[in-house]
């Protein structure tokens, strides 16, 4: 039977070149395969998947790929999608029906949380409904594992803005739990704490 997938993981943990090795297996082996990736993502051009290592792939979109008949949806053998997390609810519900009405496998790959620790509205979709959850792993600076997405600029860790802001290397690291709540970098940087984390108030009675 086939199944929802939800590939997660922090920035820079080679969520992209997971995706497009997963489209090239398939292709590898006679399969056919759709490769998409959500709207909003179009800083390597609108049609692009790239991932860091230099991987890239022409694509669809993933409204396009809402847009299409359950006849040609189905005649393919896997549908990958990249960037999910930036996916409306009702696309993923599309995306789940795919693979129950049409029994075709979707591959879908993408961050969990933004820059403050919060869902994003796609991840947290696919949190509530994927079929199997896997993690894709990196490392923090300190080495353990990391699964924060700090958001940072020339004074540091950014703690406050949009949900969505279009970047790379040059505007995300991925940190650890404990460093991305101490705000720091690197080893020598002072940090920039997130306030009151882990404070209980008010009585709980």
């Amino acid at each position: 039977m086939a199944k929802l997938y939800f590939y997660y993981g922090a920035m820079g943990s080679s969520k992209s070149a997971n995706a497009l090795m997963a489209e090239y297996n398939y292709r590898e082996r006679g399969q056919k395969v759709l490769l998409a990736k959500t709207n909003i993502d179009s800083r390597d051009g609108q049609n692009i998947i790239r991932s860091r290592i230099g991987l890239q792939k022409e694509c669809l979109l993933l409204t396009d790929v809402c847009a299409k008949s359950d006849a040609e949806l189905s005649t393919y053998d896997a549908i990958i999608v990249d960037e999910i997390q930036f996916a409306r609810p009702e696309e993923i519900d599309f995306l789940a029906r795919i693979v129950d009405q049409l029994n075709v496998p979707v591959l879908c790959y993408g961050l969990r949380t933004d820059f403050q620790l919060h869902f994003f509205p796609g991840s947290l979709r696919l949190m509530e409904i994927a079929d199997e959850i896997r993690e894709v792993k990196t490392v923090c600076w300190c080495g353990k594992k990391a699964i924060c997405n700090a958001r940072y600029n020339e004074r540091g860790i950014v703690r406050a803005g949009q949900q969505i802001m279009l970047g790379a290397n040059d505007s995300y690291i991925a940190l650890c739990r404990k460093h991305f709540i101490e705000g720091k970098l690197s080893a020598d940087d002072p940090g920039n704490p997130l306030p009151d984390f882990g404070q209980v108030s008010g009585n709980s009675d």
